[in-house]
């Protein structure tokens, strides 16, 4: 039910094109997935998901337990028909929240107990709990509960982590019922090189249909992510989706993708969206610069959205600059649309062989963006 089939990989850097397959659908490999966390993307409807490309998409177990609550998910026949998304879904377990989350959480052994932001209600979250609200849901692809260090935390603090992380791994795997879910297990470490050989170490036994790396991009600097990225994910079996949580940013999965990984995900496209914020060719542009007012270009005139085949940039800074919802639901479309089309230019580099040239001129390009004046606005 669950396989990943590797159709290529680059003879110069550990980057591979493969196959997903899940119960809802295959997804091609290296790929962005948007995030969903209330069962939505942000000012998206399922068919401008899948005009950009978005073969799988997310949603969270925490926000979604607290509303609409698992049951009425459940009795809807599921997150599929619940959101309308016929293709694959992830969720992720409540981890990420107890990271997030700190000051409105005590965490023990046993689980994690959080104080709700809407009410105050106390709500307990343990690996069991986690795999239960996640089963009700019915995800293709569900996540095991873990703790995500902060950065910066001690080395005292990142191996108690690891070793909580590895304990509840093995509750949310006996807890399991459902056949129909791969659980994927997420290697924890922080920025300490030998936790994370370790925790990896310790996962690969169980044999699981999938492996993510977390606990990155929560404060570290760039190098210590790409460090960590490098080392931890040629460790992670090669018949098995390898997923680089929480980041999806140009540079950060082109090295990711070099390194082996094969999935994503981020906020970052509608959250910058909501911010008056384009993606262009790795660039961000802030909407509201005067330079776009009476710029009549598409955003990107090689990019095949219905953003830039429709809009200029200067409707855009027009609606954006007027706070028109519009603005968010277009910039949105083309936002995603870029990072699931830069992973599937990736993909086709590795499928014809010229990834590590592919590689060499994005990262060129992306250095000498980041040094441009216009890239602290942004």
């Amino acid at each position: 039910m669950f396989e990943f089939v590797c159709q290529q990989n680059c003879a110069h850097t550990q980057a591979r094109a493969g196959l997903f397959h899940t119960p809802h659908g295959a997804v091609a490999t290296p790929r962005f997935m948007p995030v969903g966390t209330l069962a939505n993307v942000k000012t998206l409807t399922p068919e401008h998901l899948k005009a950009a490309g978005a073969q799988m998409v997310l949603a969270n177990t925490y926000h979604l337990h607290l509303q609409p609550g698992e049951d009425i998910v459940a009795a809807a026949g599921g997150l599929h028909r619940f959101m309308g998304w016929s293709r694959p879904i992830l969720t992720d377990s409540g981890g990420f929240q107890v990271f997030s989350l700190s000051e409105m959480r005590q965490i023990s052994d046993q689980g994690v107990v959080f104080r709700s932001p809407h009410d105050g209600q106390i709500i307990e979250l343990s690996p069991e709990r986690a795999i239960a609200i996640q089963e009700a849901l019915g995800a293709d692809v569900i996540m095991a509960f873990d703790e995500c260090p902060p950065y910066p935390a001690s080395r005292e603090t990142v191996i108690q982590a690891t070793q909580r992380t590895l304990h509840w791994l093995e509750r949310c795997i006996a807890a399991k019922q459902r056949s129909d879910q791969a659980l994927f297990a997420i290697v924890q470490g922080g920025v300490y090189a030998d936790l994370r050989r370790e925790c990896a170490a310790a996962m690969l036994p169980y044999d699981l249909p999938g492996y993510a790396i977390g606990g990155v991009s929560v404060g570290e600097p760039n190098s210590a992510m790409h460090e960590i990225v490098a080392v931890t994910a040629p460790l992670l079996p090669a018949h098995k989706p390898r997923y680089l949580m929480g980041v999806g940013t140009h540079l950060e999965m082109l090295r990711a993708i070099a390194a082996g990984v094969d999935l994503f995900d981020c906020v970052i496209p509608t959250r910058l969206a909501r911010h008056g914020c384009a993606i262009v060719q790795g660039q961000r542009w802030n909407l509201k610069n005067a330079r776009f007012r009476r710029d009549y270009q598409p955003l990107d005139a090689t990019c095949p959205c219905y953003t830039c085949t429709t809009f200029s940039r200067a409707y855009l800074s027009h609606l954006v600059r007027a706070k028109e919802l519009l603005a968010y639901t277009l910039l949105s479309i083309h936002n995603v649309t870029e990072l699931i089309r830069f992973t599937q230019a990736a993909r086709q580099a590795i499928l014809e062989e010229r990834f590590a040239a592919f590689a060499a001129e994005w990262e060129q390009q992306l250095v000498v963006d980041a040094q441009e004046p216009d890239a602290a606005l942004l």
